[in-house]
C-alpha cells in the first residue's frame, strides 16, 4: 500500500463508521536500534490477533509483520506494536519517519516488558518535541470499548510494585501512541506455558489488547 493510500484509508477510518470485519489489515512489530530486545514475547501478537478475529470479528492477518522505524514500509501498517526491555535509540531519520507515520493516521502501541520508560520518554521526544506523555483518565474510551475496564489498565505482571499506568501522546486531539507501564499486558497475551499466568489473567490482558485494537480503528 502506498503512503498516499494509507493516509486516505486513515482518514476514512477516522471519519466514517468503520466495520472491522470488512477491512483486512496486518499488524507490524517495530524493530528498533539501541540493544533492546524488540523481538521479545513471540507468541503475544499472534494470540492477540486470534482473539480479536474471534471476538471483535476483525479480519487481521494472522501473521505479524516486522518493520524498522525508519523504513517507508511502516506506512503499510495502520497499527504497529513495540515492546522489549531497556534501551531504545531513534536517529533523526527514524524519528522523522515515525512522526510522519503517526501524523498520517498510524497508531503506535508500546508495551513495557520492563525498563523501557526512560528510553521511550527520551526517544519519543525526538519524534514529538512538543508533546509529553499524559496519564489517561479511567474514563478514557480506550478502557471502554467492547470490554469495560473501569479502573484502567489491568495489572498483569509485577515489576516495581507500582500501579499500572496507561500513558498517551495526543496530537491535535487524537491519541496516536498508547504506552502501558507497570502492567505488561503483552506478556499476558503470550501462550499460557510461557509465564504460567492463570486463564483469568490472560483473558484480562487479551481483552485490554482487543480494546486498544478496537479504539485505534474506530476513533
Amino acid at each position: 500500500m502506498k503512503r498516499t493510500s494509507f493516509i486516505f484509508l486513515s482518514l476514512f477510518v477516522l471519519f466514517t463508521s468503520f466495520d472491522p470485519s470488512q477491512y483486512s489489515f496486518q499488524i507490524a512489530r517495530l524493530k528498533y536500534n539501541g540493544g533492546g530486545d524488540w523481538y521479545v514475547s513471540p507468541t503475544s501478537l499472534p494470540n492477540l490477533i486470534n482473539f480479536c478475529n474471534q471476538n471483535l470479528k476483525t479480519n487481521i492477518n494472522p501473521d505479524e509483520a516486522t518493520v524498522e522505524v525508519g523504513s517507508p514500509e511502516i506506512f503499510n501498517y495502520p497499527f504497529i506494536h513495540m515492546t522489549g526491555h531497556g534501551n531504545v535509540i531513534f536517529n533523526q531519520k527514524e524519528a522523522e519517519n515515525l512522526r510522519n507515520y503517526l501524523i498520517a493516521g498510524g497508531f503506535l502501541n508500546i508495551n513495557d516488558s520492563y525498563g523501557m520508560k526512560p528510553f521511550i520518554f527520551s526517544q519519543m521526544k525526538k519524534v514529538f518535541p512538543e508533546l509529553d506523555f499524559i496519564e489517561l483518565p479511567f474514563s478514557h474510551p480506550i478502557y471502554h470499548q467492547k470490554y469495560d475496564f473501569p479502573n484502567g489498565l489491568p495489572k498483569i505482571h509485577e515489576h516495581d510494585n507500582k500501579p499500572p499506568q496507561g500513558l498517551g501522546l495526543i496530537y491535535n486531539g487524537r491519541l496516536i501512541c498508547f504506552f502501558n507501564y507497570e502492567s505488561d499486558i503483552g506478556d499476558g497475551w503470550e501462550s499460557p506455558e510461557v509465564h504460567g499466568d492463570s486463564e483469568e489473567t490472560r483473558l484480562k490482558a487479551l481483552k485490554m489488547g482487543a480494546n486498544i485494537i478496537q479504539y485505534a480503528f474506530t476513533n
